[in-house]
């Protein structure tokens, strides 16, 4: 099954309504066969303008990114049923890029030990220590003295 991306755009709402939209948006993948890998939550921000959808006009909305494999043949049905939603301002469904795909490993053992001892903090400490070169003021003015001295 090919990975999809579904970005959408909920209307301003409550947020038991909200889980209540994002549990009926799931249920529908989940139903055509799918399988959900990832929801990101963007935030609630002001659209960039206002949009009208299913006779309301909106002025905010909170921004969804749904990764899930499913079959193709169901893509249509799902962006049917998600147009007829009237809690869905906008929505788009993206076949992800293969090749930006990220590998996902299980780094809990990495994740337990002390900060000191895991690679990526200690990879920042290296960054941090050959950054720590003392800057050193030049006058680059082009005199052969100093015009601000008393």
């Amino acid at each position: 099954m090919p990975t999809y991306e579904l970005s959408v755009i909920l209307r301003q709402m409550s947020r038991p309504d909200m889980v209540a939209t994002l549990k009926r948006t799931a249920t529908a993948i989940f139903d055509k066969g799918g399988v959900i890998r990832k929801l990101d939550n963007l935030g609630t921000k002001p659209l960039p303008f206002k949009t009208s959808a299913h006779g309301l006009v909106h002025r905010t909305g909170s921004y969804f990114v749904f990764k899930f494999d499913t079959p193709p043949a169901a893509i249509d049905d799902l962006d049917e049923e998600y147009g007829r939603d009237v809690d869905i301002i906008r929505k788009r469904i993206y076949r992800a890029d293969v090749s930006q795909q990220e590998q996902i490993t299980c780094t809990l053992h990495e994740e337990l030990l002390p900060p000191a001892y895991r690679k990526d903090v200690q990879k920042m400490i290296a960054t941090a220590e050959r950054n720590k070169t003392k800057k050193v003021f030049q006058y680059n003015t082009g005199l052969d003295y100093y015009p601000f001295q008393k």
